[in-house]
């Protein structure tokens, strides 16, 4: 049976949006095609609003209309007046269409403001789905863990635009925890980071569904851990591209499902060198007994790193070095027990 078909309402925080692709994409001009899209892909869009002083965008009202989105004029104020103005107008449209409208499902909310992220919170409170839209330097970090999935403008297919040198070539100092300032994503991860994210991943949703898990199960799992992750980041076009090439490198398995184009995910039954792995726990284990007869699980992975330093459980699917000396204990390899007097687990070889 198909998946429903969502359906899209778009609402536009134009100002921020074109502003900051100006400053923050070397002049590049904003344009809504790679958006459209982008939600062309994921569902029917039968809402589009945009907000701003329109007499500041003349020359965009033109194309934001060829794309049929209505245009909400919010009067020329001076100071912050202005921009509170279109805040609160956007929010309390957006809230109106979800009470009124119950049959839209999911709300795409274009803006890098940190002031939407209670309107985010309380659209999926009414049981939303909340896509965000932003540019990446001019984004706050605040918003995109608050939704369900965040489209970073500068990645979308369809735009090509530089970031500002200056921009590039600025100190990287970090900013305080509580800093609400926008904060771009950081580089895309290794391949090996992004299999262990898939396999930890693969392997919690295992335990929970205690059945087979599909590709788009694994994929909406991805998203509510990183509303940022996309498969494009990494160098895949799709991400059934992404599962086949970790298939290739065994970190999963693959088998056609019951439903057309969503193939059920698994961990393949060879493994991924984890067998190598257990031996290596069971050989550190057993040089430790014979050095000091007391091996103890608190410094036992800096161990394994001195030996192999790219050692991590999670590369194999466990969710903890823990859980990982149980696999090993399972397979007859180890064995292990909590000892009060040391506060700790004591391990020795098997047999």
């Amino acid at each position: 049976m198909a998946a429903e078909e969502e359906r899209i309402a778009l609402f536009l925080d134009y100002e921020n949006l074109a502003i900051g692709t100006r400053d923050n994409l070397d002049g590049f001009q904003f344009d809504l095609k790679p958006i459209a899209d982008a939600l062309a892909e994921r569902g029917r869009v039968i809402v589009r609003r945009a907000y701003a002083d329109w007499s500041f965008f003349g020359d965009d009202r033109q194309r934001l209309t060829h794309h049929h989105v209505e245009l909400i004029e919010i009067p020329q104020r001076m100071g912050p007046g202005r921009k509170n103005a279109a805040d609160i107008k956007m929010a309390v449209d957006a809230l109106e269409l979800a009470f009124e409208r119950d049959y839209i499902t999911t709300f795409v909310i274009g803006t890098g403001d940190s002031d939407f992220t209670p309107l985010v919170h309380k659209l999926r409170e009414l049981n939303r789905r909340v896509i965000g839209v932003g540019i990446k330097d001019s984004t706050s970090a605040l918003l995109p863990p608050a939704c369900d999935e965040f489209l970073f403008y500068d990645s979308l297919e369809g735009v090509d635009a530089p970031r500002r040198r200056k921009q590039r070539e600025r100190s990287a100092e970090p900013a305080p925890e509580t800093d609400p300032r926008p904060l771009a994503k950081p580089q895309a991860a290794s391949l090996d980071e992004l299999s262990a994210l898939v396999t930890q991943t693969l392997a919690g949703l295992q335990r929970t569904s205690g059945g087979a898990v599909l590709a788009s199960s694994v994929k909406r799992a991805l998203l509510r851990k990183d509303p940022t992750f996309s498969e494009p980041d990494y160098g895949f076009r799709a991400f059934g591209e992404l599962l086949r090439h970790l298939e290739e490198r065994k970190v999963v398995e693959l088998t056609e499902g019951t439903a057309k184009g969503d193939p059920e995910v698994g961990f393949p039954s060879e493994g991924r060198g984890e067998e190598a792995a257990f031996s290596l726990l069971q050989q550190v284990v057993g040089d430790l007994e014979m050095g000091n007869g007391r091996p103890l699980m608190s410094g036992l992975k800096n161990q394994l790193r001195k030996r192999q330093p790219d050692f991590s459980e999670k590369l194999y699917g466990f969710g903890g070095f823990l859980q990982f000396c149980k696999a090993a204990q399972a397979r007859g390899l180890i064995e292990f027990e909590w000892d009060d007097d040391a506060g700790d687990y004591v391990l020795r070889t098997a047999g």
